[in-house]
């Protein structure tokens, strides 16, 4: 594992390389004939689909023979959503996450959206000096309603600490922006701004009012293009940047309801207007075919020097 936490390396000879995880949370209420899945056939369905991990938060201590047994028996990895506020809070995680003995690294949603300007640049650069002195990978997800709250402010964070490694999810800035297909060229080159940080990217793709949208069996929405392009663009920028033995994470995070549009059925009940899981196979094999083109691109451009 890596000494710092600055990037994700397990201390291979492997070529960099992407690491699919699926997000536990994604996978509430997921079932089959009005019965959720228990949580091994989650486990079951997740490595069917060609998942080698999973990221998810801490489980309660009485549930890490469990957690542990399943990790094992289905040779998962497995990366945690924490939500500190202090460097207090984080030294805390940190004693959890080695106590738990299994976690790949940190993904932190920094608490909360009222810490701005150099407070917020402060309470960053004392998380990231925390997680580094334990030696854990240690990464800030681009999330509503935390730390990272707006695309402007995180961009000022990411100026001020060269450090600052970013879990990627721009579905938070496409709704709270009300960007559309209009995207433009201001958010465009902040976007960027971001991906040049990628450590890691969660998937989800939202529209200017909806933070979770259905794509459709073949991915044939307006917005696709314009995350496979942020998406691809953050692959290449990680890629150009790795050594052997570095992993990029992806994971699909399509949330249950109040994430997941819902209706009402002909009883009353609550039903989601979609097939999350079948949307969270989708997004995975969007990221296998970006990832390939990256490595191929990437070959040819070496090839020809």
């Amino acid at each position: 594992m890596a000494t710092n936490n600055y990037h994700l390396n397990d201390g291979s000879s492997l070529a960099p390389r992407l690491e699919l995880q699926q997000s536990w949370w994604a996978m509430i209420g997921l079932g089959e004939n009005g019965r959720e899945w228990t949580m091994e056939e989650k486990f079951e369905q997740i490595a069917a689909a060609g998942f080698t991990g999973i990221s998810a938060t801490m489980p309660a201590e009485q549930d890490y023979a469990e957690w542990h047994r399943l990790l094992d028996k289905y040779q998962f990895t497995f990366s945690t959503v924490a939500f500190p506020s202090s460097k207090s809070d984080m030294r805390d995680i940190l004693d959890t996450v080695k106590q738990f003995g299994r976690v790949q690294y940190i993904n932190s949603q920094v608490m909360d959206s009222f810490v701005v300007g150099d407070e917020a640049v402060q309470l960053l650069q004392d998380l990231l000096e925390a997680s580094n002195e334990a030696g854990i990978p240690h990464f800030i997800e681009t999330h509503r309603g935390r730390i990272t709250q707006d695309l402007l402010r995180t961009t000022d964070y990411v100026r001020a600490l060269p450090q600052l490694q970013l879990i990627i999810d721009l579905s938070h800035y496409i709704v709270a922006g009300e960007l559309d297909g209009g995207v433009g060229s201001r958010a465009e080159a902040e976007f960027n701004v971001l991906l040049e940080r990628t450590a890691g990217i969660h998937a989800r793709i939202s529209n200017g009012e909806q933070v979770q949208i259905d794509i459709g069996k073949s991915g044939k929405h307006q917005m696709v293009e314009n995350f496979k392009r942020w998406w691809r663009k953050g692959m290449q920028n990680w890629y150009a940047n790795a050594v052997p033995g570095d992993i990029l994470s992806f994971v699909p995070e399509l949330g249950p309801p109040g994430y997941a549009i819902t209706r009402l059925d002909e009883n009353g009940r609550e039903i989601e207007t979609t097939d999350r899981w079948q949307q969270a196979l989708l997004l995975k094999q969007i990221a296998e075919e970006l990832w390939q083109e990256v490595v191929a691109e990437a070959a040819n451009k070496n090839a020809v020097r």
